[in-house]
Parts: structure tokens; sequence; C-alpha cells
């Protein structure tokens, strides 16, 4: 399967056992949504080292409020377990190529140790 459905259920575990995950928040009643997930489809079929899951928005609510989805679709990408793109409307397939390429050539140590400092010290 080039793309796979996220749930609540299976959500946590795909995104933190994969290096590079991209989620298309959509939803059936969604033009534009329909229109991306073509283009979203066809570029899955090119990076078989990334997963492309989809949420719909209706069937998956919790998780719509969790990623604070206002506007479909919106993408959300992430490497490492932590989301270092997110951004709302139909993209081309020559724009989604390139936020693929710029999110892959990310340095995940680099990632992770933003991450951390902005998390603050831990309390013991």
């Amino acid at each position: 399967m080039n793309v796979m459905p996220l749930t609540e259920a299976n959500f946590d575990k795909i995104v933190s056992e994969n290096e590079t995950v991209l989620v298309d928040f959509w939803a059936e009643w969604c033009g534009p949504c329909r229109a991306f997930s073509e283009v979203f489809e066809a570029v899955a079929l090119k990076y078989s080292d990334i997963i492309f899951a989809t949420v719909d928005i209706q069937a998956e609510p919790k998780l719509a409020e969790d990623f604070v989805v206002g506007t479909i679709p919106m993408l959300v990408i992430f490497r490492g377990g932590i989301v270092v793109y997110a951004g709302s409307g139909a993209l081309s397939q020559a724009a989604l190529e390139e936020v693929i390429h710029k999110a892959k050539a990310l340095d995940l140590k680099e990632i992770y140790e933003k991450t951390m400092q902005q998390s603050g010290p831990e309390l013991a």
C-alpha cells in the first residue's frame, strides 16, 4: 500500500517507528482534498523510503483536534517523530516534492537538540 490510513489506534506507532512520515489531513467532502490526494498518491509512488498516510478528520476528530486542523487539506511531515513541517492547502506535485526534499535534508541530530532546548530541563 502506497498510502495508509492513520487512526488514533495506529498514529503514534507509525510516526514513532518510521524516520519520515507525511500525513495528509483531509475529508471526503473537500474538493481541494480530493485533488491533492491524486498528487499525494502519485508522489508516494516515488518515495518508498517514506510513509505516506492520511487522516480522515471526520472519522478521527481527536487527531484533527490534536493537530489544530483548521483548513484542509493540511500536510504534516514528521522526521524522527518530530513535526518538521505543517501547512494547509493543496500543493502541486513539484511543490510537494520540494517540501519532501527539504524535510529529508534536515539533520535529525540538530532537530533533536533544538527540541530538547525548547522543552527545557526535565524535573526530577
